[in-house]
């Protein structure tokens, strides 16, 4: 990873105009930039579309450390047979597919509605 330290992942420059669709667009794909940039050298380590919009949305953060160790919950999902998989990672949340390392949503535990995560047949805490 590129950056130094935790960067907030979800504020772009001049934040997300909800009013303004064009602007929201841009801001998106700057978003995408940022996090495409921010996770380089972790290359086998993907994000669906969900995923990055509900890291946007609630302005969750991904520093070079968690990217790393969430590289390595999935390396150990992984190695134990595990499809899909919620890890919980500090103050965050993934579901992710192991087998082609995308992360499929993100949320914070204090925003979680009903704490239910469905189709996952392992978790790791890390």
């Amino acid at each position: 990873m590129n950056i130094k330290a935790v960067r907030q992942i979800g504020q772009v420059d001049g934040g997300i105009g909800k009013s303004n669709e064009i602007d929201s667009k841009s801001a998106r794909s700057d978003f995408r930039t940022l996090l495409a940039n921010s996770l380089g050298r972790y290359e086998n380590l993907k994000f669906s579309n969900h995923a990055i919009g509900r890291l946007e949305d609630r302005g969750l953060l991904l520093s070079e450390d968690k990217a790393e160790r969430l590289s390595k919950a999935i390396d150990t999902a992984q190695a134990k047979g595990s499809r899909e998989s919620l890890v919980l990672l500090d103050e965050l949340a993934f579901v992710v597919s192991v087998a082609n390392r995308t992360v499929i949503t993100a949320c914070d535990l204090a925003n979680l509605k009903e704490g239910v995560f469905t189709k996952i047949d392992s978790a790791v805490v890390v």
